[in-house]
Formats: C-alpha cells, structure tokens, sequence
C-alpha cells in the first residue's frame, strides 16, 4: 500500500489536470472553428476600358431591286409564246412573251393601202393644180391680146377709121379675157384647196400606218433593262389586255437596292452634327455600311448611301432610307430582310465594360466593383451606347477599375472575393 501523498499536492495535480483538459477543448474548438471557415468566392473581373470607339446604329432593312420593270401588254390578244426561263437573267431587248401579231399585222396592211390610196389623191390634186395654173397662164395671154386690141382700136374709132361696132366688139373680147383670167384663177385655188385636203388625208394615212406599225411592235413585250426575270404571270394562250397586270418583273439586281427607316430624332442628330449640305454629301459618301442577313451573318461587301426620301412619315415618325450595296452572282434578292447597320459618330474616351457586368434593378443600373483589397463595393452608374457584347458607362466608373464580369450574383457589398481574369466566351 502506497503511501497517501499531501493535500498540497493533490490541489497541484488538480489544477493541472482541469489545465490541460482546458486547453485540449481551447484547441479542439479552434481547430474546429478554422475549418468551418468558407474560402472567399471565386469572380471574373475585368478592367475598365477607356478609348474612342464607334457608335453603330442598326436598323430594319427591306431589298428590292435598283429598277424594277414591270411588263405589261400594251395591246389586247392571246399570247402566243413565251421566249425566256423564268428566273434567269435576261438582257435588254430580249423577247420575254409574243402576242399574236396576225390582227396587228392586217391593220398595218390596211393603213399602207388607205396611205398609197390618200398618196395617189395628192399626186392627182397636185395635176389639177398645175393644169389650172395653164389655164390661168393661157386666159391672161388672151387677155393680154384682147387689151391690145382695145387699146388699138379705141384712136381708130376717134379718127373714124373703124367702125364703133369693131370697137365694141374688141372691147366685149377684152371682158370676156378678163373673165377667163378670174375663172381660172378660181380653179387654181380650187386645186390649191383640194391638195391640201389631199395632204391632209396623206398624214392621216401617215399616222394611221405609225399607230398599226406601234401596235404591231407591242405584240413583242421585250425586257427594256438587263436583270433578272421573274415567275410569268400568265401562260402561253391566256389573253392578255392594258388593263390586266404585269406578265413578268425584271429587277436589276446588281447593285441592290436596301430599304431602311430611322427615326425622327437620328435625323435631326444627323444634321445638327452636319449642318451644310456639302458636309452632309461628304459624310453620307464614305459612310460604309454593312447588311447583316436573316441568319446573323455579315454580308461580305459593305454598301453606300443612296438617297433619303422626301418626307417623314407622321404615322412613323420616321424617314426611309436607301443603300445600295454590290451583288456580284445576284445572291441577295428583292424581298429579303437585314439589318443595316452603320457608324453613325465616334465616342471620345468611353469607359467600356462587358454588358454582362451591368445589372438593372427597377431601372437602376449597378455593377460590382473589387477594390485593391479584393473587397466589392456596389456602385450605381449610368449606362450610355451599346458597342458589341460591351456597354459605355458614362458615369459611376473610373478607367482601369475592376468590376465583376462573371458571378455577380455570388457577390455583396464589402464581401472579400478571389477576383479571376475575365474569359469572355468561355461556355457562354
């Protein structure tokens, strides 16, 4: 049997015990606490940019074709063939349907025979001019021998040395001449009348053969422009008439004409940055613009200014636009929809940041900003132009900044982050 030790000691071994069974808990709970800890959440950043960049607008555009000829029968009658492939493309002058031109063909005869017919009165009335005028020629030779005659005998009957009777009856020749020159006279302008009554008839005849000869040619409906012809209309045997529609369409294609509006208020920006018309010319002239298609690509050949219309439309508020923009193979067609898009002026030192890092909140826009410690700090801003995936923040930002491109919805404000490069396109 041991021998008891003091009470002095057992206090000592005591307090060390309560001591060392303190500290292993004191230890255990820190260990504890430490790995309970959560690691600060991992954030893409991005620093802000600063550079002049282009402002783009886009707007809805419609294609149609730079000329678009409509044919249409000028004359009524049955078509009789049809002489182009639908779709293809067709030159100027190129026989695109035949009417039949056989009624055409009889007018043209008959108007040729009522012309030669109208001709052969002339030539007739222009005859009877010039024997009239013989006739005037031959009455005043006469006369002129009658008053001679007068004239002669009018001292020898002074002197007695004819009788009164021979006198008079010179003097009855001599009026008898006289009314001879004033009859044929009178025929002369009576021929006079009938030719220009034959001419006349002539240019009748004339036009009439010109109108049957016009008809006879609108039998052919010819393409009046190089471009592509569209579906017919109407089929070999159908009658075709003024009054009915187009048969076809030709469109030139190349270059293609692209329809777009812009709003009241573009116009007016538009034109207070370029008051003059010839700054106006200048701008609209190298002004690029770029057609983006139905299937989000970019068309591979930029376009130009073409024209603005006359007036805004006060249904709209709007005024329509026209570009044209090349199309070698004729792959664009009329009735096609894009987007037409175009830089429209330059912002001088704009903050740029991903689109993605902007926030909106009941109309505020937010972004988070990670600081040099890596704590967030939430800052309101005012968004400005769209560039691409970015946005300009004209107020609320400084360049060089960092703001959260990527896991802003893990992040508030002070919270301490592990800020990551920014890998724009990465699984999005």
């Amino acid at each position: 049997m041991k021998a008891a030790l003091p009470a002095r000691c057992w206090t000592v071994v005591t307090v060390c015990a309560v001591a060392s069974i303190l500290l292993a808990a004191s230890g255990c709970a820190n260990g504890t606490s430490a790995a309970n800890t959560p690691p600060p959440p991992g954030v893409e950043v991005v620093q802000v940019q600063q550079k002049d960049v282009p402002i783009y607008g886009e707007w809805i555009g419609t294609l149609d074709g730079l000329v678009n000829a409509d044919i249409k029968a000028q004359v009524s009658g049955y078509l009789l063939k049809q002489g182009y492939t639908e779709g293809s493309f067709v030159q100027k002058g190129q026989l695109l349907f035949e009417i039949d031109p056989r009624p055409f063909q009889a007018a043209v005869d008959q108007a040729q025979g009522q012309l030669a017919q109208a001709t052969g009165g002339l030539a007739q009335a222009k005859a009877q001019l010039a024997q009239a005028e013989a006739q005037v020629t031959v009455a005043e030779a006469n006369q002129h021998r009658a008053q001679l005659d007068e004239d002669r005998y009018i001292p020898l009957a002074k002197q007695e040395a004819i009788t009164q009777q021979d006198l008079d009856n010179a003097t009855q020749n001599n009026l008898a001449a006289k009314a001879q020159v004033q009859a044929a006279k009178a025929g002369v302008e009576t021929a006079r009348a009938q030719i220009a009554a034959a001419n006349a008839s002539v240019e009748a005849a004339r036009a009439a053969v010109s109108t049957a000869q016009l008809n006879l040619g609108f039998t052919r409906l010819i393409s009046p422009i190089d471009g592509i012809a569209g579906m017919a209309q109407q089929q070999v045997g159908a009658l075709v008439s003024p009054a009915g529609g187009p048969v076809t369409t030709v469109s030139t294609l190349d270059p293609i004409k692209v329809y777009f509006t812009v709003s009241e208020q573009e116009y007016l920006d538009f034109n207070r940055r370029f008051p003059t018309q010839a700054s106006r010319d200048a701008e609209t002239g190298r002004l690029p613009l770029q057609l983006i298609l139905a299937d989000g690509t970019v068309y591979a050949h930029t376009g130009k200014f073409f024209f603005a219309d006359r007036q805004v439309d006060q249904t709209t508020g709007a005024i329509r636009l026209a570009g044209l923009f090349p199309n070698t193979g004729n792959i664009l067609r009329p009735g096609q929809y894009g987007r037409v898009r175009a830089s429209t002026r330059t912002h001088a030192g704009a903050l740029l940041v991903p689109q993605r890092a902007v926030t909106e909140l009941q109309g505020t826009y937010q972004v988070a900003v990670v600081d040099a410690a890596n704590k967030v700090d939430i800052r309101t801003v005012k968004p400005g132009d769209r560039v691409d995936t970015l946005w300009i923040i004209d107020d609320g930002l400084k360049a060089g900044e960092r703001v959260v491109a990527e896991g802003v919805q893990k992040v508030g404000p002070g919270m301490a982050v592990n800020p990551l490069p920014f890998a724009e396109g990465k699984g999005r």
